[in-house]
C-alpha cells in the first residue's frame, strides 16, 4: 500500500542519486532509478524507497525500480535493477531521505471549516471547532466545541469527537465515542541515533479506528510509521491511555486509565488490561489475555492466560512467589524481634 495522499503530499520523484546526497549514503547501484514513495520492504512496489538493518531474506523481494538502503556488505545481495544506497545506519539514512519524498498535509486553511471539507448536512458542528481541507464528516456526526480534525480525516455516522479532541492522519469509524482532549493521530516516539544526535523517523502512516470504538479523555493514539495503528471494533481504552505507533488493538479490547502500549504491540480480541498497564515494544498479547493492574509486560502473553507483576508474569506463578516473599519477610521479622528483645 502507497502513503495516503489524503494526508502526505509527494514532493518527488527524486533520483536515487540524489537521495543518496541527501542522506549522505554511498551509492551502490541504480542511480537513475525515480523514487517518490516509501514502504515497509514486504509492501514495496516500483518506486518505493526501503531500509534494511539485517539480511533476512526481503532484500529478494524487492522489485525492480525500488531503492533500498542498506549496511555495507547488503549491497551485493540487491535484485536486477533495485537501487542500492549504503549507510552506517540504514535507519537514519531513511528519516533524512523520506522528508525528501513526503510531506505531511497541515490545515492552512483561514476558515474555521475548509471550503473542500465535506460535511454532512444532518452533522453538528459546535462553536469553534476546525475542520480541515478534504475531511469528511458524515451523518449525524457531533464535533464539540474547540475539536479539530485534520484534513482528508474521515468521522463516520453517528461518531461524537470531544471538546478539544484532537484528530489527525485518522479514519474514525461509526458510533464511536472520542473524548475531550484525546489527541489521534500525532508522530510516535520512533527514534534513531547516528553520530551522537538522535533523528526522528518518518511517521507517514494513519490510525484507522472500527465502529464503535471508545477512546477516553486526554488519551492519545499516535500515527504509524510505515504502516497503520489500528483499533478494531468495540474497543474501550480509558482516559489517559497511550496507545504508541503500529500497535493494532483486536475487537473488543478493553484498556483501564494510564495503559501505556509500545510500538508495534499487537493485541488480540478481548485481551483486558488494567490501570497502569506497561507493554514493551514488539509483543504480542493474545486473544482474551488479562493484565492485572500495574503490570509491566516484557514477554509475549499467551491467549486466554491471566498475567500480574512486575515483569509480569502469569498471575499463579506470581502469587506464589509473592506469598513466599511475605512468610521469608515473616520469618526474619521474627528473628529479629527475638534478638532485639534478647
Amino acid at each position: 500500500m502507497g502513503t495516503d495522499t489524503r494526508f502526505y503530499s509527494r514532493l518527488g520523484p527524486l533520483t536515487a542519486e540524489h537521495l543518496a546526497s541527501i542522506s549522505e549514503a554511498r551509492l551502490a547501484a541504480g542511480g537513475d532509478v525515480l523514487i517518490e514513495d516509501v514502504a515497509e520492504p514486504a509492501a514495496a512496489g516500483p518506486g518505493c524507497l526501503v531500509f534494511l538493518t539485517s539480511s533476512n531474506g526481503l532484500m529478494n523481494g524487492l522489485p525492480a525500480g525500488a531503492a533500498a538502503i542498506v549496511p555495507e556488505g547488503m549491497e551485493a545481495d540487491a535484485p536486477e535493477g533495485v537501487a542500492v544506497l549504503v549507510h552506517r545506519s540504514p535507519k537514519a539514512a531513511f528519516a533524512k531521505a523520506a522528508q525528501a519524498l513526503l510531506e505531511p498535509r497541515r490545515n492552512e486553511a483561514e476558515a474555521l471549516v475548509a471550503d473542500s471539507a465535506e460535511v454532512h448536512a444532518d452533522a453538528r458542528l459546535s462553536p469553534g471547532c476546525v475542520i480541515g481541507p478534504g475531511a469528511i464528516i458524515e451523518a449525524d456526526a457531533q464535533i464539540c466545541a474547540g475539536a479539530v480534525i485534520g484534513p482528508g480525516c474521515v468521522i463516520g455516522e453517528g461518531t461524537r469527537i470531544g471538546p478539544r479532541a484532537v484528530i489527525t492522519f485518522a479514519l474514525v469509524g461509526a458510533r464511536c465515542e472520542i473524548g475531550a482532549g484525546a489527541v489521534i493521530g500525532e508522530t510516535g516516539f520512533g527514534l534513531v541515533q547516528d553520530q551522537g544526535s538522535l533523528l526522528t523517523l518518518p511517521h507517514l502512516g494513519r490510525v484507522i479506528i472500527g465502529d464503535e470504538v471508545t477512546i477516553g479523555a486526554n488519551t492519545t493514539i499516535d500515527r504509524g510509521m510505515l504502516s497503520d495503528t489500528r483499533l478494531g471494533r468495540g474497543c474501550r481504552i480509558d482516559n489517559l491511555c497511550h496507545v504508541g505507533h503500529n500497535v493494532e488493538v483486536g475487537e473488543f479490547a478493553v484498556m483501564a486509565a494510564f495503559a501505556g502500549i509500545s510500538g508495534s504491540v499487537k493485541i488480540g480480541a478481548g485481551a483486558q488490561f488494567g490501570g497502569r498497564v506497561g507493554v514493551a515494544d514488539h509483543l504480542t498479547i493474545g486473544k482474551g489475555a488479562r493484565l492485572a493492574a500495574d503490570s509491566a509486560v516484557m514477554r509475549d502473553v499467551p491467549d486466554g492466560e491471566t498475567w500480574a507483576g512486575s515483569p509480569a508474569q502469569p498471575i499463579q506463578r506470581f502469587m506464589r512467589e509473592t506469598a513466599w516473599v511475605r512468610r521469608e519477610a515473616g520469618r526474619k521479622g521474627a528473628k529479629s524481634s527475638r534478638k532485639t528483645e534478647g
